[in-house]
């Protein structure tokens, strides 16, 4: 195999590709180039499912310290349709092709559940559907281990139907568990894997445009430094649609999902340190198990697919004010380190956006990692997000609110919004309103209105201005009901979802396919 060519698994088979864009989408590729049209292209921009594949990974490409290399095997499912054929190199894909051949023509457990509880109608969807159930049943069987219904509606939250509507099709998730096991090879996979592993980095090169994929840290740095106009890719949940829906050239890429470094999580001095490249759902994974209240935002970040394509460090450096990550993230008084050709420096998450899509960042600097402070003991923290869907949407108004309560009396409080302005940005007037004050009524009352006078939001399409006042101002208040130092109400007394979580949980489900016969 040429060094300069894309190399990686399709349906467990090698392949080499070159002589395509480096931009082109793997959804056209397998389409168009293979003839695989069992994925499907739908809305090109990642939400609507239909392009879902599932792909493998080893999950370290340096060495263990025992000085053995990492094999130790990652499956998750990603859109087809915002992915770029080089970020696959030496990486394994599935595709729906692959669940039938495997099962000699029969079809495979995931397949025949979607049958007996008729899951189908059109078909259009059916084939995202089908590999999102896929890499859930390839987490699930090997461990012997069955997913609750909240789960299985998790792992679909990023495929859409228009027709059969997702009861049948979360009955064909609980019903693929009962039937005869279908296991994948991991050890085969394994093999082929460590087959394509390439020493040191990548460069595939097509009509003009490079597509670099360094290895190490000070490669990276040292190609920025050569080449400050080229775009930075990680996750491509983003640039995906630069080219997919804006038709933007963007040049030569330099790709950061191979530098290992990049793709570490740890605790060091007081800090939970996240490497820019590591993927949102082992972010947030990381981030939940050390502040639990995250958990609703984890789970309404996006869709399953984006998170596992997405990273915490492409979140960041995006920008955008109406991110996630970012009003939670400065409330804890997360900090940002920038690794540059002069070395590295490191500045308060809020501090590094300057204005709208502005960043304090230098043309041959990278966003290294981001750090976290560990957790207080006394430290009250609650973030929301309000959009118009409950999955899979952008936010109108992303609310984050943290401080500390020792016997009643409010320290160093922070509170942040995303949606209000230019950045995600801090409320500083009302923090002040609340600071050394007892948590109560009247200091409620004096933190709404200094709220009022920290922004000066806008009205768009996702909302109106006076929308996003007082939608803040009640997120201000459910944090006092929720964290006030007297009679405190239980998240779930204030969630308007818990009375869809009641209605869900006593709902009957509808006979099997053997009953009803």
């Amino acid at each position: 195999m040429g060094a300069d060519a894309i190399r990686f698994l399709l349906n467990g088979e090698p392949v080499e590709v070159s002589g395509i864009a480096t931009t082109t989408s793997l959804l056209s590729w397998l389409r168009i180039h293979r003839g695989l049209t069992g994925t499907k292209e739908g809305c090109g921009e990642g939400d609507c499912g239909a392009c879902t594949v599932v792909v493998g990974e080893l999950a370290g490409e340096g060495e263990e310290p025992s000085g053995e290399p990492s094999d130790e095997l990652r499956l998750y499912s990603l859109n087809a349709c915002i992915q770029f054929v080089p970020a696959l190199d030496g990486k394994a894909v599935f595709t729906v092709e692959y669940l039938r051949r495997q099962a000699g023509g029969s079809l495979h457990p995931v397949q025949q559940a979607m049958v007996d509880c008729h899951g189908s109608q059109c078909g259009f969807c059916t084939p995202g559907f089908v590999m999102s159930l896929w890499d859930l049943y390839n987490d699930c069987v090997p461990a012997g281990t069955r997913p609750d219904t909240a789960r299985i509606r998790s792992q679909l939250a990023g495929n859409l139907c228009r027709c059969t509507g997702y009861r049948p099709i979360i009955e064909a998730g609980e019903r693929m568990f009962e039937l005869p096991e279908r296991v994948l090879d991991r050890e085969a996979l394994r093999a082929g894997l460590l087959a394509l592993r390439r020493s040191g980095g990548f460069d595939y090169a097509h009509d003009g445009c490079h597509f670099h994929a360094p290895r190490t840290l000070a490669g990276l740095v040292e190609l920025r430094s050569r080449k400050p106009q080229a775009t930075l890719l990680a996750g491509c949940t983003d640039i995906g649609l630069w080219v997919n829906k804006q038709f933007r050239d963007v040049g030569d890429l330099i790709h950061v999902g191979r530098v290992e470094e990049l793709r570490q999580i740890g605790e060091q001095h007081g800090f939970l340190r996240i490497g820019a490249a590591v993927p949102l759902s082992d972010a947030y994974a990381a981030l939940c198990r050390r502040y639990p209240e995250l958990g609703e935002l984890w789970e309404r970040f996006a869709s399953l697919p984006v998170r596992n394509a997405g990273t915490l460090g492409g979140n960041i450096a995006n920008g955008s004010p109406i991110g996630d990550s970012a009003p939670a993230l400065i409330v804890l008084g997360a900090r940002v380190v920038l690794h540059g050709m002069h070395g590295r420096r490191t500045l308060p998450l809020e501090a590094f956006y300057l204005d709208y899509m502005k960043k304090d960042l230098a043309a041959d600097e990278i966003v290294e990692a981001v750090e976290v402070p560990l957790r207080a003991p006394t430290l009250r923290l609650r973030s929301w997000k309000l959009s118009k869907r409950f999955d899979s949407d952008i936010s109108a108004v992303c609310a984050a609110f943290a401080l500390q309560l020792e016997d009643g009396i409010v320290r160093a409080p922070r509170i942040a919004f995303g949606g209000m302005a230019a950045t995600s940005r801090r409320a500083l007037r009302t923090e002040a309103a609340l600071e050394g004050r007892r948590w109560d009524e009247a200091a409620l009352a004096a933190a709404l209105q200094a709220l009022d006078q920290d922004y000066a939001p806008l009205g768009d399409l996702r909302a109106s201005a006076g929308y996003r006042r007082r939608a803040a101002a009640n997120l201000l208040r459910r944090f006092h009901l929720e964290t006030r130092a007297e009679a405190p109400l239980d998240a779930q007394q204030t969630r308007v979802f818990a009375a869809f979580d009641s209605f869900a949980a006593q709902s009957q489900p509808l006979p099997s396919p053997e009953a009803a016969r």
